[in-house]
């Protein structure tokens, strides 16, 4: 069986937010990773891209693992980078950990455990949640501990450095690319996860580049906001670099539309900062340039209602209408997922359906984002027979 590198669990890096312990030390992160594929060998990728001095590493383990922050102890397997159990990362760049023989089975989960001994800048993460999110950090070397210690350790949303774990399987399987901002970096893509697992063939994995507070054509270059992270034309063409990947589903621009309010109300968001509708289309534009270039098939999710949301008006349900009919019609992309009709009310679009709401009415609530992974066409998930 001839076989190649396919990502088969992934994660954008982004902003992590500004505070004064936003340094380190003597500390060991813990990620849970559900696998979507079959494999036979492994290997991650870590990534600084987001910081503004060098990271290292002090080791690096994978392990089988029970689903939560347990480990079996007898598959732990050391990572090595280039032959070295530690590593240093730049600033801006990123490295992958040699290959090493680990049988993977499509559904299990292994765990990637991080130890860094030193003070450690940590600025390169991103804020993921749902059924299949989170990870865990401890205080001290607790990499090959099955169990970490319950007084020094502690839950966390927020993945640090670890951006893809890929595994040699099939020459046939492939990657889902889902992108966007904090909907895309909540459960629709967990969802769609557990969906493929459940009623896919075998044959792709579904994985997450997702970044809370992003715009497709502004970001925030201040402290107070900068992990709302960064722009489109900075985040999409490093986060499609994804070994095996066909194709990616983009949702994302509704940042663009509701942050915009006026110095007058907040310093940090001028009017000047509100796009047209042609701007957004030509940022979406690009999107789909650079997927095509990387050799990519596009879809697009459309975006989803904000009507009592706390900036809602008028000129910005035109706005969202205006991108949204654009995604609906054009034939340059490969799709339309059309989420918004998914989980608006029929009879009042411009909201959510009942029971549809996380209650700040921009978010969808766990039902949902469930049925946002099921309007995802099933040949996006399985090959066609």
């Amino acid at each position: 069986m001839s076989e190649k590198w396919v990502t088969a669990w992934g994660n954008a890096i982004s902003v992590a937010e500004r505070r004064p312990e936003n340094y380190a030390k003597d500390l060991t992160l813990r990620y849970p990773a559900k696998m979507m594929l079959d494999g036979s060998a492994l290997r991650i990728t870590l990534d600084n891209f987001c910081g503004s001095e060098p990271v290292t590493v002090t080791a690096v383990s994978a392990a089988v693992s029970d689903g939560a922050d347990g480990i079996d102890t007898e598959t732990i397997v050391p990572l090595t980078f280039s032959g070295k159990t530690s590593v240093t990362i730049p600033a801006g760049e990123w490295v992958q950990s040699d290959a090493v023989r680990f049988p993977v089975k499509r559904g299990e989960t292994i765990a990637v455990s991080l130890y860094f001994a030193g003070f450690t800048e940590m600025r390169s993460g991103v804020v993921i949640t749902g059924p299949l999110s989170g990870g865990y950090f401890a205080v001290g070397n607790q990499t090959e501990e099955a169990v970490l210690g319950m007084d020094t350790s502690k839950k966390t949303h927020t993945v640090y450095f670890l951006s893809d774990i890929d595994v040699l399987t099939d020459e046939g399987n492939r990657t889902l690319i889902c992108y966007g901002d904090s909907i895309t970096a909540q459960a629709w893509p967990d969802e769609l996860m557990l969906r493929t697992l459940e009623n896919g063939d075998g044959t792709t994995a579904v994985i997450r580049k997702a970044a809370s507070g992003t715009r497709i054509l502004r970001q925030y270059d201040n402290i107070t906001y900068d992990s709302y992270g960064l722009k489109g034309e900075t985040r999409f063409p490093r986060e499609i670099q994804v070994s095996g990947a066909y194709a990616v589903l983009i949702q994302h621009g509704i940042n663009d539309i509701i942050h915009p309010v006026g110095t007058d109300v907040n310093r940090f968001r001028p009017w000047s900062d509100l796009p047209t509708a042609e701007e957004m289309i030509e940022g979406l534009r690009f999107y789909v340039r650079t997927a095509r270039a990387a050799g990519l098939q596009v879809y697009m999710g459309t975006l989803l209602p904000i009507e009592g949301w706390r900036t809602y008006a008028d000129f910005r349900e035109k706005l969202r209408s205006e991108v949204n009919q654009w995604i609906r019609t054009t034939t340059e992309i490969d799709g339309c997922v059309d989420f918004d009709r998914a989980v608006c009310d029929p009879a009042h679009p411009t909201a959510f359906a009942d029971g549809f709401d996380s209650g700040d009415h921009l978010h969808p609530s766990a039902a949902a984002y469930a049925r946002m992974a099921q309007e995802v066409p099933a040949a996006l998930i399985q090959k066609e027979r």
